[in-house]
């Protein structure tokens, strides 16, 4: 037992760490030197996504928040100078458009007489006599009318006052109402064939009704750098229906019908549909910069192994989401689906990112 402590373990023990040694020595000296040969690679890469060119129909639909307002009260003007003499309505009276509101009374200069009776032949002609006494004041009376139908709201001449050619001399107010709402710079481009009729809606008020008289207007603000320029607005088709939380940088009105009972201040929506086309080839506005007139997309390689290929199309109607091609692109020819350099709008819930990955 005692040789098999002394002898044999410290043996044993001393032939376990030289092959331990060994071995070490030939992994860090031997196999590390040798050619390992073709080493692995990844072969994944991120590939931008693409969309196909395909037919749809495009109904290009505005729908706008507005306000129910009362019509702006209509002047009435003096047509003449003179002395008011007669009033033929009062304040707060209802008159129709053409009705007499008040009379005028005009003096009118008389022209003097200086004619003279003619000499017998053969005379010599008398001196002129004086010039007679021109006759008492000669006067003209103007009707002053109402210039369109509704309440005479305010009138501010008065009796025997004397009154000037233009002067505003009272106002009427119409009693009709009409919505009016913002529109953005993309909503703008979207109705250049502007509507002549749209559809109003009360918020809690009567069924939908034709809104009729449309007018589109440009409040006097000073210009953005995009707001002349459709190529300027390349944001606004890139980005598609983010656009329209900008700030508006205009204004829309229609008539209410009178048969219909509003109150001013009341929340409405007009919905505006300025063209339809059916059956036209589309992409998403995401994939097209510019939204009007004219864009550029992006064509993909079929492997993307390439750049893609910058080319310019004509544009038609577009709805917000998806924009008509006119002509420049095939159906089913592939584009990248975002403009690059553009940051894509990310559907709600889903992480930001390429949405493929190619093997």
């Amino acid at each position: 037992m005692r040789v098999l402590r002394r002898v044999i373990f410290p043996i044993v023990w001393v032939l376990i760490f030289g092959v331990i040694a060994v071995a070490l020595v030939k992994i860090a000296f031997i196999d590390g030197l040798k050619d390992q040969g073709e080493q692995p690679v990844p072969n994944a890469r991120i590939q931008a996504p693409v969309i196909a060119a395909s037919r749809a129909t495009v109904t290009n639909t505005v729908d706008l928040s507005g306000t129910v307002q009362s019509d702006s009260a209509v002047p009435i003007r003096s047509t003449a100078a003179g002395k008011v003499v007669f009033f033929f309505v009062e304040k707060g009276a209802q008159v129709a458009a053409g009705e007499k509101v008040f009379q005028i009374r005009s003096e009118v200069a008389p022209e003097a007489d200086v004619r003279a009776d003619p000499a017998p032949a053969g005379e010599t002609p008398a001196a002129p006599p004086a010039l007679r006494p021109a006759p008492g004041p000669v006067y003209s009376y103007t009707d002053v009318l109402a210039t369109s139908a509704g309440t005479l709201d305010t009138l501010t001449v008065l009796l025997n006052q004397e009154t000037s050619v233009g002067e505003n001399v009272g106002t009427i107010a119409p009693g009709t109402f009409s919505i009016t709402g913002s529109l953005t710079t993309a909503q703008q481009f979207r109705l250049l064939g502007k509507p002549t009729t749209a559809t109003g809606t009360v918020t809690n008020g009567p069924a939908p009704f034709s809104c009729q008289n449309v007018k589109l207007s440009n409040p006097n603000k000073p210009a953005t750098p995009d707001s002349g320029n459709p190529e300027g607005a390349a944001g606004l088709g890139a980005m598609g229906r983010g656009a329209q939380g900008e700030t508006g940088s205009g204004q829309v009105s229609c008539a209410v019908p009178a048969n219909v009972a509003v109150f001013p201040g009341l929340g409405a929506t007009i919905t505006l549909t300025a063209g339809e086309a059916k059956d036209v080839l589309t992409l998403p506005l995401t994939a097209v910069k510019g939204s009007v007139q004219n864009g550029v997309v992006w064509i993909a390689s079929a492997d993307g192994s390439t750049r893609p290929e910058e080319r310019k199309v004509v544009l038609g109607l577009n709805d917000g989401e998806k924009v008509e091609i006119a002509s420049g692109l095939a159906e089913g020819e592939p584009v990248l689906e975002f403009v690059p350099g553009v940051d894509a709008v990310v559907p709600e819930g889903q992480m930001a990112g390429f949405g493929q990955m190619g093997g």
